[in-house]
């Protein structure tokens, strides 16, 4: 989708995937404004490693999503919202529920009342796979019954709630895109896969929580491709989609992979911190992504393989 000089709005965009979102909508000619959460020293996470010209080119606002007047300012004169911003670590919703909570749900309201109060033509939502929990069916469709298994899953599936509400009720044109374990540069090591490279990296060991968890992993420029079709697409408001590439791994397959990409051989140990509580893991997640191929023209174009080199490399 061409920008041609449109505004779009994106929270969460010094994370990331929303880091990526931005630098593929400034290539499509987007006029980009920035939400990046405020903080004291003044970091823009990963629009900071952004060429000079590129970060110039953007409009960063510092803010809070809890800010409802930052929210409502940052959107007046947009085209689109993509809407990233979110507390997304589950251990952390152990730890702080509350505060995922008021980010990820109040957060979306925020975001919601402002598109409603300033026409925005199309909000993009993002949704998580954690929302259906433990899979029922293999494949994962969009009508998978919804199972929080963590406090960032109860957030998440109040935000998605919201949407569908907001679009029923008010008309406003949102479309909620379900990310499958997004991988690749730039990604937090809490995160599996920069978890397993990164202390590759470091030779010795590898100290990891349950391997025997199934993922769909999906590369981040499909996932990216996933946001511009869904603000693009037509007739498509009020839709959820599946952002997958429907085939899934365990994390001990994935260990094995990686690895051998990068030509080691270590051991692998079990790091009880990162072993969640027994009812709350989630033991596969597999997507079907047949309505996004339908209705956006989505579709994922690379590898697990090809994927993980790029990451490592």
């Amino acid at each position: 989708m061409n920008g041609s000089g449109r505004l779009a709005l994106v929270t969460g965009a010094a994370g990331f995937i929303g880091s990526h979102l931005v630098e593929a909508l400034v290539h499509d000619n987007w006029s980009v404004r920035c939400f990046v959460r405020y903080d004291s020293a003044g970091n823009l996470g990963f629009i900071d490693t952004f060429s000079a010209a590129l970060r110039e080119s953007l409009d960063i606002r510092r803010a809070d999503l809890l800010d409802e007047n930052a929210v409502d300012s940052a959107a007046e004169g947009v085209d689109t919202i993509f809407h990233l911003g979110a507390r997304i670590s589950i251990p952390y919703s152990y730890a702080s529920p509350r505060d995922n909570f008021m980010v990820n749900a109040v957060g979306t309201l925020n975001v919601l009342e402002a598109a409603r109060k300033h026409g925005v033509r199309r909000v993009v939502h993002t949704s998580t796979s954690e929302v259906f929990g433990n899979a029922q069916v293999i494949p994962m469709a969009e009508t998978h019954p919804l199972n929080a298994q963590s406090p960032y899953a109860a957030s998440k599936i109040a935000a998605d709630k919201l949407v569908q509400s907001y679009h029923r009720s008010f008309g406003v044109p949102a479309v909620t895109v379900r990310p499958f374990n997004t991988f690749g540069p730039r990604q937090s090591p809490r995160a599996v896969i920069s978890a397993i490279i990164q202390q590759a990296l470091g030779g010795e060991r590898i100290r990891l929580g349950a391997l025997t968890p199934r993922r769909d992993m999906t590369f981040v420029t499909d996932t990216v491709g996933g946001f511009r079709r869904a603000a693009a697409a037509e007739g498509v408001e009020g839709l959820e989609f599946n952002l997958g590439t429907g085939e899934d791994v365990s994390i001990g397959d994935l260990v094995e992979r990686i690895l051998k990409v990068m030509g080691l051989d270590l051991p692998v140990e079990t790091d009880e911190v990162r072993i969640r509580p027994a009812n709350s893991e989630v033991s596969r997640l597999c997507s079907d992504n047949r309505l996004a191929r339908e209705r956006l023209g989505w579709s994922p174009a690379t590898s697990l393989d090809d994927g993980l080199a790029a990451t490592i490399e």
